[in-house]
Order: C-alpha cells, then structure tokens, then sequence
C-alpha cells in the first residue's frame, strides 16, 4: 500500500505540473466531476470509463452491469494529451481494477497524427501500469462518425496502429465498435447519430452496450 501511495503522489505530480503553473483546458470540468464522483462515495477496484464526449454521453453505461461498481469520468471535447494531463484525478486516484479509454477521435479531426496520438497513450498506459501493473487496459478504437467521414483513412490508420500496439503489449486490450456502426457497404449509419453526425444517439449507444457487455459477464 505504501509503495502505492508513493507511486500515485508521483504520478499525480508529473500530471499536475502543467495544471499548476495556469489554467489549464478542462481544469473547471475535471475538479467539477472528480468532487461529483466523490460525493457519490465510489470505491476502488471497479470498472473505469473515461475519453472524450463519446464516453461522457453514455447516459447508458450503468445498464452494462448493475450489480458492479462502473464509474465514468469522460470529459467532452479531450484528447489523449488532455487525459495524460488529468490522468492522476480521472483514473489513478479511483484505484480501477481496469479502465476502458476513448481517445483519438477528436485528435484526428484537430490533424494529429495516429504517432502523435499514440505517443499519449503509450505515456498514460506506462503510468497506469507503473502505479499498478495489473490494472487491465481497454484501448476502445476511433468510431466511423458521418461528420469526419472526410478523414476515414486516417480513422481506419490510427485503428490498425491502436490494435497492433495492444497485441504488443501485456495487459492491454483493443475494443473495435467500427464494424457494428457501419452498414453492410462499409459506410457510418446515420441513423445511429444525433443531428451532428457526430455523437451517437440512444440507438448507437444501444450497439455500443452490446459490445461491450461481454467484458462483464467474465
């Protein structure tokens, strides 16, 4: 326990550092939803959600397994580098038993590329695994939204790379939701989309729910 105390005060320096010296992005809404969380007494060792608005929107994610302790702390608009930065407040300090990640997406559509976006990962998946390295990982692929069907091979690129990265690495797993929001020809479903084309409705999240259900019936 000591020895992860330790580890978290440090990992919670290195992420703050940047947070300290002035106003970060997000820094309202992450103290805002890390004093939510708190207040909703959670405790350790459950299962951690967190990305950008793709995770926050699932109003639904509870349904997933009822009788197990499921926390989301996704924040809209982030990317890997944003949950790098508050990787200590929105992960480490909940003490996960694992954590499934949705970033990429909109560091794809800002014109990162898949290196850059993996570069991030590959720094929160070593913290994590640092503090405790039999946390499980979830690395869950970029989703074919209509809006950013104009970038679909730098989506599908950045997928191929996320998923080979994962089949590297011990205790890291790759989540693909591509096929199950694409039609028979290949293309997004607007249908599973709000008016934006770009966050999924009750519809996609209905799919995303059947994805991911079986990770809680193990």
């Amino acid at each position: 326990m000591k020895k992860f105390l330790l580890l978290a005060i440090l990992s919670f320096t290195l992420g703050a550092a940047p947070v300290l010296a002035q106003q970060a992005p997000f820094e309202t809404e992450v103290r805002q939803l890390v004093a939510r969380i708190d207040s909703m007494g959670w405790r350790a060792r459950g299962t951690l959600f967190t990305g950008s608005s793709t995770i926050k929107g699932w109003t639904s994610l509870a349904s997933l397994a009822p009788n197990q302790k499921l926390i989301n702390t996704g924040f809209g608009g982030s990317k890997a580098a944003d949950l790098e930065r508050y990787l200590y407040p929105l992960v480490i300090q909940f003490e996960p038993k694992r954590v499934f990640i949705y970033e990429g997406d909109n560091d794809l559509w800002a014109g990162l590329s898949p290196e850059e976006i993996l570069g991030s990962l590959r720094q929160i998946v070593n913290r994590i695994h640092i503090v405790d390295p039999g946390i499980a990982i979830y690395l869950i692929g970029a989703k074919p939204s209509p809006s950013r069907w104009e970038k679909k091979e730098a989506y599908l690129e950045f997928n191929r790379k996320l998923a080979h990265f994962c089949s590297t690495k011990e205790g890291i797993y790759y989540v693909s939701t591509w096929e199950a929001l694409t039609d028979n020809a290949g293309n997004p479903r607007p249908d599973l989309y709000q008016k934006d084309q770009l966050h999924l409705n009750a519809e996609g999240y209905a799919l995303w729910n059947k994805i991911f259900r079986p990770y809680f019936s193990k």
